[in-house]
């Protein structure tokens, strides 16, 4: 005689074998994909000796080089003749000087931030924290790239090399600057459109104190624009780490804080253009510029890092948007 409740019970247990199964598969799945969405180039190409000090450069997000970049691109170009394109040699020379000094800036401030990053989630798998380098190997990279960023200047001209050292102090002092105010974004933003007055020194072997002025100027109020938004995803760590930003200075003005910002960026765009005489071409893309910022300022949610981290990352494109614009305007005047 046949027991259904030995059958009924085989059968649920079966049905909840398939269900676990069936789960495991699926977090697989998503884990199997979220894993390779982390994994970059310096995960699949380089030793893995190598790949902790490629992490501490940043390597494996160029958005921060692409930043350090553009001002000093932008300076090369508008220091192009009328009707000619921009120093092809220069512009490789400041791609290596970019990777490297961007690299330093990101190794120091690993050093000093170790402690810090140890209690933020975004932060605490990085080479340092993790102790993946430890702290004296990192400081001697340091060493390594800013000796390499500087030298790759000597040999185009003594202005530009003696700017290139006046600028390792600030990247030195960057990562200090959030214990001291809350406006550690003002710091950067001086630090990183040094790259102007290095690029018009290496490109004029002078520097046209107006253009050079009213690039940083704008420099610097972008900046502060897109950086804001980028700490706006460590609110909460910031605050538990004992840390200040603008995202914390600013809370729920950031926005008005912004578009005050943007008036200035545009407008010192708007005289450099001015000041070197370039083709009006430059201004149409600068208006195609302040429509981008337009756009990152009134559609970022503050609240979603995602959304924070896909503005930022955005500026890359701004950056492009007025290289571009001076490359054409110069070309066609």
């Amino acid at each position: 005689m046949y027991d259904k409740s030995i059958t009924t019970s085989n059968h649920s247990s079966s049905a909840s074998l398939c269900i676990e199964a069936s789960h495991i598969y699926i977090y697989k799945r998503m884990s199997s994909k979220h894993s390779k969405k982390n994994v970059s180039w310096v995960d699949q190409y380089l030793p893995k000796s190598v790949q902790p000090y490629a992490k501490l450069a940043r390597l494996d997000k160029p958005i921060g080089s692409w930043l350090f970049a553009w001002p000093a691109l932008w300076a090369v170009a508008l220091s192009a003749n009328p009707g000619k394109l921009p120093d092809i040699s220069l512009l490789l020379i400041f791609a290596w000087w970019t990777v490297f000094i961007r690299g330093a800036a990101c190794t120091i401030n690993d050093y000093f931030d170790m402690d810090f990053d140890k209690k933020v989630e975004r932060c605490k798998s990085r080479p340092l924290p993790s102790g993946l380098v430890s702290p004296a190997k990192g400081l001697l990279w340091f060493i390594i790239e800013q000796f390499s960023s500087v030298i790759v200047l000597y040999p185009v001209n003594r202005l530009a090399f003696e700017w290139g050292v006046y600028h390792v102090p600030l990247v030195v002092a960057y990562p200090l600057m959030k214990r001291i105010t809350y406006w550690p974004q003002a710091f950067l933003g001086i630090m990183i459109n040094w790259g102007v007055i290095v690029g018009s020194a290496a490109a004029k072997g002078s520097i046209d104190v107006h253009i050079a002025t009213s690039l940083c100027f704008s420099g610097f109020f972008w900046t502060l624009i897109y950086d804001t938004i980028y700490a706006h995803q460590d609110k909460a760590d910031d605050v538990k780490a004992g840390v200040k930003s603008t995202a914390l200075r600013m809370g729920d003005k950031t926005i008005v804080w912004l578009t005050a910002f943007a008036i200035p960026c545009i407008g010192g765009l708007v005289a450099a253009g001015i000041y070197a005489e370039i083709g009006w071409l430059y201004f149409a893309f600068v208006v195609v510029a302040a429509g981008h910022l337009a756009w990152q300022i009134f559609t970022v949610d503050l609240s979603s890092p995602a959304d924070c981290m896909n503005k930022f990352v955005s500026n890359q494109w701004y950056g492009a948007i007025v290289f571009l614009g001076i490359v054409l305007g110069r070309f066609y005047p």
